[in-house]
């Protein structure tokens, strides 16, 4: 069975969100209190945007400016790609290697419910394997195995 983005790999996950209008320094420390890597910028309840680590280094950090007087509409990503809470920790991989990103949100019909990154497919993928493994297991040596046929 493979592993769907919701409830396998984020089920009961707490939204780190913020307006566009906060501060790169306030997005920082959301992501630091909350030990993730991106916040989902929002107007009202829709997405609008991103933050992320990466963004944090080269939209601010990198060319000087000064993280307590960027907003984040200024260095967010605008209208991020989204998947939806029934697909795949597979689908969500290839999306992210394909695209190049490292963490994408999880949008449901307009409604934003979590975010997944790369280190949570990881974790699901893994996991996904190692069941694999203890089926293929269990059938290649099962009941019988290593017992010979009686006559």
């Amino acid at each position: 069975m493979q592993h769907k983005i919701i409830p396998d790999v984020i089920g009961g996950q707490k939204l780190v969100v913020a307006d566009d209008d906060a501060t790169v320094r306030e997005a920082a420390r959301l992501m630091a209190e909350n030990a993730v890597g991106a916040v989902m910028i929002i107007e009202g309840n829709t997405l609008v945007g991103i933050f992320t680590e990466r963004d944090l280094a080269t939209r601010v950090v990198a060319p000087g400016l000064d993280p307590d007087r960027v907003r984040l509409a200024e260095g967010m990503t605008r209208d991020p790609d989204t998947i939806r809470p029934d697909e795949t920790a597979r689908d969500a991989l290839e999306k992210m290697q394909r695209c190049g990103y490292r963490h994408l949100p999880v949008v449901n019909v307009g409604t934003i419910v979590g975010m997944v990154s790369v280190r949570d497919l990881y974790r699901a993928v893994l996991c996904q394997l190692e069941e694999d493994l203890r089926e293929l297991d269990a059938y290649v040596h099962g009941p019988g195995y290593g017992v010979a046929p009686t006559p």
